[in-house]
């Protein structure tokens, strides 16, 4: 019986080591170094061929298939990168570090899609690293044509994130991306921290971080200075968190444009203690006009300083960027709902004279729009700053300087 208890023991203890040093070996990082699969920094070998055989893919393919934390190692150096996808889904966590500088095509005839680095079908993704992304922008942009050709080619985005849940973006810093430096779609709980965008202020359609059917987003303590929206929300973004961002040049932090198709609908965004300087616009939210029914609620624009933005608060539902929409069916059509908005400790300078500007639908006005504390200045001609308002029923609260129009 003793010898029998032993050997039930033994073979207890063995069973137990086994599954505690196979949890123990997979939780392990291992490094999977794009150099040692070929890649060279020399800043004009192209490392990315069509093979699935070349540096990067195959790097990112054995760590995918590896059960414990892969990492895989950009080092130091310059790589001139074509297209790539790395997608999933992977058997462990995917630690993406970027050391060096990855640099795009110049011409975008060598584009088949619009991406230039995409990520996939992924969970627990991390990216980070302190390298740049240089999407070598200025080269492309004169082929941006999109607003007088509706048939345009979208230019690529720098990094986008498609279902990818679970993950986080930090200390990483983008250039001169030829169309946004960050695309999320249909991502869940992904945080964004660290980062710094910066294109010239003149860049079309540079938006810094673009986000699209996707929630729980949480961006932070980021730096993002470019031509067009520093951060975008439109349709299916729900559960934004946006907090620290310096902005400026850009056209500010913004919802929309939504009602180019039914349905649309944002909802549960709150911004603060975020900095804008020299921006288009500060916190914006802007709908189609004309648009289809679509929603926009629950939105907090809190703790935010201004400095000499030209459009510090906007509500604008007329909004027609392009000569051929001006013309489809007036210009106060927009059929998006909303609702239950709050600006909230705002102060700074504009700009320009109208420091506020709520422009809603007259078919569905904006309903329950607060503002509270509000205290910005205008050091132009024509007197102090004042506000507008068109079809908006709410409420003003505390300081209003300029005088609310509620």
């Amino acid at each position: 019986m003793v010898t029998l208890a032993y050997a039930i023991f033994g073979l207890c203890f063995l069973v137990f080591f086994s599954i505690a040093n196979a949890k123990y070996y997979h939780s392990q990082l291992k490094y999977f170094n794009v150099k040692d699969y070929g890649a060279v920094a020399d800043d004009k070998r192209d490392n990315s061929q069509t093979s699935l055989l070349q540096a990067f893919l195959r790097a990112w393919y054995d760590g995918c298939r590896w059960g414990g934390r892969s990492v895989i190692y950009i080092p130091y150096g310059t790589y001139k990168l074509r297209e790539v996808s790395f997608e999933g889904p992977c058997n462990g966590m995917m630690i993406f570090v970027i050391k060096g500088v990855l640099k795009a095509p110049t011409h975008i005839s060598l584009f088949s899609t619009n991406t230039w680095i995409g990520f996939r079908y992924i969970d627990r993704l991390v990216v980070k690293g302190g390298g740049y992304l240089d999407g070598q922008g200025a080269a492309a942009w004169p082929y941006n044509d999109c607003s007088k050709n509706p048939k345009c080619m979208p230019l690529p985005v720098t990094m986008r994130f498609d279902f990818v849940t679970n993950s986080r973006i930090h200390h990483l810093r983008s250039i001169n991306s030829k169309n946004s430096h960050i695309n999320l779609f249909a991502c869940n709980n992904v945080n964004i921290s660290y980062v710094r965008l910066t294109a010239p202020d003149e860049s079309p359609n540079t938006d810094g971080i673009h986000i699209g059917l996707s929630t729980n987003i949480k961006i932070s303590r980021t730096v993002i200075q470019t031509g067009d929206d520093c951060i975008a929300m439109v349709t299916g973004s729900r559960n934004i968190e946006i907090s620290n961002v310096t902005c400026g040049p850009g056209h500010g932090i913004s919802i929309g444009s939504l009602g180019r198709t039914p349905g649309e609908v944002v909802t549960g965004i709150n911004v603060r203690n975020c900095t804008f300087i020299g921006s288009q616009n500060g916190a914006r939210i802007k709908t189609w006009a004309p648009s289809l029914s679509s929603v926009a609620s629950d939105i907090f624009f809190g703790d935010i300083y201004m400095e000499n933005v030209h459009n510090p608060i906007l509500i604008d539902q007329q909004y027609c960027p392009t000569p051929s929409c001006s013309d489809q069916l007036g210009q106060d059509n927009s059929k998006v709902q909303i609702s239950n908005v709050t600006f909230s400790n705002i102060w700074g300078t504009s700009s320009s004279k109208v420091a506020v500007t709520l422009k809603c639908s007259k078919l569905v006005p904006c309903k329950n729009v607060q503002l509270d504390n509000i205290n910005l200045k205008y050091h132009g001609r024509g007197g102090p700053a004042t506000s507008s308002c068109l079809n908006v029923i709410g409420d003003s609260y505390g300081r209003q300087s300029p005088p609310s129009c509620l």
